[in-house]
């Protein structure tokens, strides 16, 4: 038991001796860490004092480099501006020494006209003093040829507008006569010409004008078909067909206006198809009338073959047969010109045989004298030198083409024919109501609007609608934009205004149309 007791005690003060020197060791690790927190906070300190002393030497350093270049900056403008002042200071001083110098030379001038002005009126002195003694001595010269000629100048005066009076009754009685006699030798034929003119004044009922064709339907149903949805059919009839279709309320009729008569027959035919068929769609009239187009051009062909085999006329050149038909569809002076020419051909032929000439060329001559006026071009020739062209073109005789060229004067005659063909060419359009000028003038307006709008770049066609009052002007969607298209149709107004003499107003429609064309396989 008392063994026991010791233990216990012995271990009681060797704990407490144990926490002694633990709590001991704990105090001194606590405060070796406590000085090395404090060393290395003054480090620390340090090292933040010395970086801080550095950086305020940095940032001073750019603000005195920033300090001199701003000031070497600003001394570097105000140089340039004083220069600037120097040199205005120096023009400022030149331009004051160059207007003393004018003004020196200004006085100097005007010292000079001084002198001039002075010595002009001296000589305008001496210039009166002549003139004086020129009027003294014309007086004396006067008064010493009064007393030679026993008269007074106011009565020699007096004879010598007697004498020119008497002169001048002379000679315009010579002039009178002579006036007289000319109008005796032209009095004929300016009496020919005034009753021409007082005949096809007088006789407008007998010339047809006729640029409208009318296209009968079986019922007014029929016109909503042909205008169309929004009006697409009829403007795509009027687009291939360059004529103008007006759908009133005409019952059962439908009017094709357009100055070409080739066009209008084009239109008519092409409705009387399209309505029979009954498919009326764009793309069907483009197909329609293309193949009417051609149809046309076959018929002129027969024509003119036709009319050839009438007159007993051979061995004309197809091309000259095509120009023959064509003729057909074409009027001069509101006469139609296939009948024209045929009657001129037959009164040839006639005339040659009664004088013993050469009947064939005669009626060759006679049929061929105006196909100068249906050649596609149309150049700036008289039609008498374009058809003499074309007939030596395609190997006519001589003869026939010498009086083709001559009928109107504008070649020399060289043959027996010619006279026949210009003479039978008058009897043709100088019989009453025959020919009006009117139509050849109105067609000829609307040619050359079509002219003028077809030679800007990028038109493909154009039309003349509306008796000329409406230019309709297709262009090529690929080249011509929605603004060029618009800058074309203001050139065109612009255009004609300046080289063109119409009444009225006319109205330029450019139609721009742009297609998307695909095939299936």
């Amino acid at each position: 038991m008392p063994t026991i007791l010791y233990i216990i005690v012995t271990a009681v003060v060797a704990l407490g001796v144990g926490v002694y020197i633990g709590r001991s060791l704990l105090q001194k690790v606590y405060k070796q860490q406590e000085d090395a927190a404090r060393h290395r906070a003054k480090n620390i300190i340090r090292e933040a004092e010395i970086n801080g002393e550095s950086i305020m030497k940095d940032r001073i350093l750019e603000a005195k480099e920033k300090y001199l270049k701003l000031k070497s900056e600003f001394e570097e403008e105000m140089n340039k501006k004083k220069n600037i002042i120097i040199q205005n200071e120096n023009k400022v001083k030149q331009r004051e020494q160059h207007v003393s110098k004018q003004m020196e030379e200004a006085k100097r001038k005007e010292n000079e006209l001084n002198k001039e002005k002075e010595h002009l009126n001296a000589q305008l002195e001496q210039l009166k003093k002549r003139k004086e003694e020129v009027e003294q001595q014309h007086e004396e010269v006067v008064s010493q040829l009064e007393k030679i000629a026993g008269l007074t100048a106011a009565e020699a005066r007096e004879q010598m507008v007697e004498a020119l009076k008497s002169e001048a009754t002379t000679q315009a009685s010579s002039h009178i006569k002579d006036i007289v006699a000319q109008a005796k030798l032209t009095a004929t034929k300016e009496a020919k010409k005034i009753v021409i003119e007082t005949i096809q004044r007088t006789a407008a009922e007998h010339a047809i004008e006729n640029c409208v064709s009318v296209f009968n339907i079986e019922s007014d149903d029929i016109k909503g078909k042909i205008i169309g949805r929004e009006g697409r059919n009829i403007r795509a009839l009027e687009a291939a067909t360059g004529v103008e279709i007006i759908v009133d309320d005409t019952p059962e009729a439908i009017i094709i206006s357009g100055f070409d008569p080739v066009r209008r027959e084009i239109a008519r035919l092409s409705l009387h198809r399209l309505v029979a068929d009954g498919r009326i769609h764009p793309a069907r009239i483009e197909e329609v009338v293309s193949k009417t187009r051609k149809n046309i051009e076959e018929e002129i062909v027969e024509i003119g073959e036709r009319t050839a085999i009438d007159l007993g006329i051979h061995g004309l050149h197809p091309e000259l047969i095509k120009m023959v038909g064509r003729m057909r569809f074409r009027s001069s002076y509101g006469q139609n010109l296939l009948q024209h020419s045929r009657e001129v051909a037959n009164l040839c032929a006639t005339m040659a045989a009664e004088l013993g000439l050469n009947v064939k060329h005669a009626k060759r001559a006679g049929l061929l004298h105006d196909i100068g006026k249906v050649t596609p071009d149309e150049p700036e020739l008289p039609h008498a030198i374009i058809g003499m062209e074309l007939a030596k073109k395609y190997k006519e005789h001589p003869d026939v083409c010498n009086a083709i060229g001559a009928h109107h004067d504008e070649v020399e005659m060289t043959a027996m024919i010619s006279p026949l063909v210009q003479a039978c060419d008058a009897i043709s359009g100088s019989r009453p109501g025959a020919r009006r000028e009117i139509m050849e003038s109105y067609i000829k307006r609307l040619k050359e609007l079509e002219e003028t709008a077809i030679s800007f770049e990028g038109v493909n066609q154009c039309y003349a609608i509306q008796a000329g009052r409406e230019l309709r002007v297709m262009v090529d969607a690929d080249n011509v934009s929605d603004d060029k298209a618009a800058q074309i149709s203001f050139d065109i107004s612009q255009k004609i205004e300046k080289e063109m003499q119409y009444p009225g107003q006319i109205k330029i429609t450019v139609i721009r149309e742009m297609r998307a064309i695909s095939y299936a396989k």
